[in-house]
Formats: structure tokens, C-alpha cells, sequence
């Protein structure tokens, strides 16, 4: 219970409403205040479980997600999409990256960073692990969005679609159990910490997503522009970390 009621505050959720049996005795609003779970008032306990939904299904693995995630219309993203990007790589990877969403060429072909941005990943990735002696292919590690259909105009996920697709990536990130995650943006550092602060501000430290080490830095595609030569530094310097972190 309380890892549900954490995980539904960590997505902005404030407040769950709980259907009492026929029989309990409830003698107090049927309310829990996800903010303050250790001080809420619940009713009798049922001889039944709450009616929340399971963070993880037993036996949870990444293709019971795809076939749960079915052909998903829950929010509006799914109204101009082409394909839903699940993710791509080894299911059992010792590092997993997330990003923001998944851009036009992913759109297209089901796969994450697969445009611009995803080559230059796979340029950080493998030429990064090259030179600190690190034998390490793209494939190896685990590439996924924080949203899993592309938003229009490749604008930044609403809080509302986050919340939705955040279910999918907590399940992903609950199944692979990596070593350790490294969140590509500030969109990716919010949906994984809850963080109001930029990447300047969060990157080159370690922080924590339930018990796995979470490394921030910048989105590839920000590192594409020409005038963030300093960003690009500190990016690989952020990976270095990460990878060494990982692989050594």
C-alpha cells in the first residue's frame, strides 16, 4: 500500500477514493490524501484488497506490457499518432535511458531515437564506451520514452499524458531493474524524480528512482544545436559517469 500510494503521489495524483464493502464498518470518509498517507484515516479493512490498480502484475514482463498497452487510446496522443514507440534494446540491461517522447522518424517506424537525435545517442553511447575501454553496442542497454505516441509538433508532454504513459514506464523500469537509469532531458528528470529544476541544476550528480541510481543530463536533440558546444562536454562527462558506474 504504501509503495502504490507513493508511486500515485510521484505521478501527481492527490487524492484516490476506496469503495467500502457491504459489510465493513465506515465510520469516516473513505478518502485517502496520497500526501499524507501515514496520517490518512481509512475505513475497516475489507477482507478484500483495495481497489487500486496493481503497480506491477505478477509474473510482469515487457511483452505482457505491449499486449496491455494494446492499440492505447487513453489519452489524446494517440489521436494523430502513427505507431506507439515502446522502446527498443535488451530486456535485461544493465542501463536503461529514457527520454521524452518519441519524435517523427520514431512515429514512423515504432522504434525510439531513431532520427537525428537517436544517431547521435548511438554516437555518445558506443563512441563514449569505446574510449574508456568499455565494450558496450547501443543494443545492449534499454531505450525508451517517458510517452509512448508522438505529441503533435513534437511539443512537450502535458502532465495528464505523462501521468497515463507513466504506468507503462514504471513497468518497464520495474521489470529490466537496471543498475542504473540516465534520464535524457528535463522531461525525463521530472516523470522519474518529481524534479522543478532544470538539467543545468540537476545533472552531473546521482539521484535516486525508488532504489535505482538515476543520472541526469541533456537530450540529444538539444545537444544538436550548434551553440551548446559546453552542454555537449558535460553531457559526455555525465555518460562517462554512468557508464563506468554500470560496466566497471
Amino acid at each position: 500500500m504504501k509503495d502504490r500510494l507513493e508511486f500515485y503521489r510521484d505521478l501527481g495524483i492527490t487524492t484516490l477514493y476506496r469503495r467500502p464493502s457491504a459489510d465493513a464498518a465506515v465510520t469516516v470518509d473513505p478518502t485517502i490524501h496520497v500526501g499524507t498517507a501515514s496520517t490518512a484515516v481509512i475505513p475497516a479493512a475489507p477482507a478484500t484488497a483495495p481497489d487500486l490498480p496493481p503497480l506491477q502484475p505478477d509474473a510482469d514482463t515487457l511483452l505482457k506490457i505491449i499486449e496491455d498497452m494494446g492499440d492505447c487510446r487513453r489519452c489524446r496522443l494517440h489521436e494523430h499518432r502513427h505507431k506507439i514507440v515502446f522502446g527498443s534494446g535488451a530486456g535485461n540491461a544493465s542501463l536503461v535511458f529514457v527520454g521524452e517522447g518519441p519524435g517523427a522518424d520514431e512515429d514512423a517506424q515504432g522504434l525510439p531515437f531513431v532520427g537525428r537525435a537517436g544517431q547521435l545517442l548511438t554516437q555518445m553511447i558506443e563512441g563514449t564506451a569505446k574510449k574508456e575501454g568499455i565494450a558496450l553496442l547501443r543494443d545492449q542497454a534499454y531505450i525508451c520514452n517517458v510517452v509512448k505516441c508522438r505529441p503533435p509538433d513534437n511539443r512537450t508532454p502535458e502532465p495528464d499524458e505523462m501521468e497515463i504513459c507513466g504506468q507503462f514506464l514504471f513497468r518497464q523500469l520495474m521489470v529490466i531493474r537496471p543498475k542504473a537509469i540516465c534520464a535524457l532531458g528535463g522531461t525525463a528528470a521530472k516523470a522519474l524524480l518529481g524534479a522543478r529544476e532544470g538539467v543545468t541544476k540537476l545533472r552531473g550528480k546521482w539521484h535516486k528512482w525508488r532504489d535505482i541510481p538515476v543520472m541526469v543530463t541533456y537530450h540529444p536533440s538539444y545537444l544538436l544545436r550548434p551553440y551548446n558546444q559546453n552542454a555537449k562536454r558535460e553531457s559526455w562527462e555525465d555518460l562517462k559517469k554512468v557508464l563506468h558506474f554500470v560496466y566497471d
